[in-house]
């Protein structure tokens, strides 16, 4: 299944008016199809952290194999109107749409690589007026899953083990931000979904059982407890705080005795609201002594990874966490600051003409070139990335530069090196084979398993070395004293 099941086979339009006017633009003055190189990256790390999880690669080539504008495309944009109710857009480069078809190298990190700042996690190189056309889509498909499978992973550090599920749809911001949420959640490392439509497309595990309206619906949680055992025998996790929790931990284990008599076993209780520390632990003690030492304490209501690490810290005895809005919804740090920028453009001669924007603003002027990045490890653990322009390579020596010129060491002789941006597109054809969510899921836990803990933790994070290859570093400082 994928996002055309959703949405249908035509998505050109889901991009801002002003890549279509430059896109005319490009073609009426003789640059559609000058080779160019752009980058997507993110400037800053989001919730205070100091790492990001890579997501929605997938989604995007998906996307990028059926890219073509339809004839309702057509015919909408022949709609658009300028100043003096003229058409926004030629007849002509209406026609030149209808036949686009694109022939983009595309490269990408996989999803569920760690990845920093001002790093490229996508580089698109072929036509101007293509590469340009993407740049809405990929970052619309790659920063709200980068941010949500850096909101998982994050928790479910701090579940320490115990089971994270994503129960964000209700809250979520709108259908498609509920789907996405629930797949870029899932390969950040929980492992199960409430969205039933997300488990269809993605082969996400579903779990859930009952509502506070189960319990109220019927004369007592007794009652309650008993109906949804007749009618869901294999799926008894019941809700046990509509009322006073600990009376209902006891009539839910009332419930469990008839269950196992009838060769049934309760799977557990859930906790939605009050102390869950203590109601946990009270909890807990009920099941064991009452001969339910398998059944979990599963913990929901406004969590996230500092408030699941307040719980643990304070001996909460919760087996499963129901994260739900907070997840969903990136709460805190509702966006990545993803970017995509031109690096480079052949002349008319074919010769490469290296970019960059300027800013007073140090951490948004831009690297030239055409950038791969190198990931270097030690030991089996990450030692640090240097971007560099593939065209020149790297230095034998290794060194890196910080993107302020302050020296952050060279690469220890005895360290190995991979470059993470691999390819995914060979003139507009996909030529990589795209992993499985669930196959996503455990990349990324390799991923984070071999980065220190200093990186992962939430409280003073230690930055990871990240930094320039120095001659691509010289020459960005000749552009920018060029430009100055």
């Amino acid at each position: 299944m994928s996002w055309h099941a959703l949405y249908g086979d035509s998505l050109a339009l889901l991009t801002d008016l002003y890549q279509l006017t430059m896109a005319q633009g490009y073609w009426q003055v003789g640059l559609a199809d000058r080779e160019s190189v752009f980058h997507l990256s993110f400037r800053n790390c989001p919730f205070r952290g100091q790492y990001a999880l890579a997501c929605g690669l997938k989604p995007a080539a998906e996307f990028l194999s059926s890219f073509h504008f339809a004839a309702d495309d057509l015919r909408y944009l022949a709609t658009l109107q300028g100043s003096g109710q003229r058409p926004l857009f030629h007849e002509r480069f209406l026609e030149y749409l209808g036949e686009l078809r694109l022939r983009c190298d595309v490269d990408a990190v996989p999803e569920g690589t760690v990845v920093f700042p001002r790093q490229p996690l996508v580089r698109v190189r072929g036509p101007l007026l293509q590469a340009q056309l993407l740049e809405t889509p990929l970052l619309t498909l790659v920063n709200f899953s980068t941010l949500v499978a850096t909101k998982a992973a994050r928790i479910c550090r701090e579940a320490v083990g115990q089971l994270v599920l994503e129960f964000g749809l209700r809250r979520a911001q709108g259908l498609d931000g509920g789907v996405t949420a629930s797949r870029a959640a899932f390969i950040g490392g929980c492992s199960a979904t409430s969205n039933v439509l997300a488990g269809k497309l993605f082969g996400i595990p579903v779990k859930g059982t009952h509502a506070h309206s189960w319990v109220m619906a019927f004369e007592s949680e007794a009652a309650a407890f008993a109906a949804y055992a007749e009618a869901m025998p294999h799926n008894c996790i019941f809700l046990v705080d509509t009322y006073d929790t600990l009376q209902g931990v006891r009539a839910a284990l009332h419930v469990a005795q008839r269950l196992r008599e009838q060769g049934h076993e309760l799977l557990g209780i859930r906790l939605d609201s009050g102390q869950l520390d203590q109601l946990s632990r009270e909890s807990r003690r009920l099941l064991d002594e009452a001969g339910f030492p398998d059944a979990v304490v599963v913990a929901s209501g406004d969590l996230d990874e500092f408030r699941i690490r307040e719980l643990n810290r304070h001996g909460a005895t919760v087996g499963v966490w129901g994260v739900g809005t907070r997840l969903a919804t990136a709460y805190d740090d509702p966006a990545l600051g993803g970017i995509y920028k031109l690096a480079a453009l052949r002349d008319p001669r074919g010769v490469w003409q290296y970019k960059l924007k300027l800013s007073e603003q140090r951490q948004k002027t831009t690297d030239p070139g055409i950038l791969q990045v190198r990931r270097y490890q030690l030991g089996g653990q990450a030692w640090g990335d240097v971007v560099y322009d593939e065209p020149t390579g790297i230095e034998s020596a290794g060194r890196l530069l910080g993107w302020d010129g302050f020296e952050l060491g060279g690469v220890p002789p005895d360290a190995t090196g991979e470059d993470l941006l691999r390819p995914v597109f060979r003139g507009g054809e996909l030529v990589a084979a795209l992993p499985a969510e669930d196959q996503a899921r455990q990349y990324a836990a390799q991923q984070l398993a071999a980065f220190d803990d200093s990186l992962l933790r939430l409280d003073q994070p230690q930055a990871y070395r990240v930094g320039l290859e120095p001659r691509l570093y010289e020459l960005k400082q000749r552009l920018m004293r060029t430009l100055c």
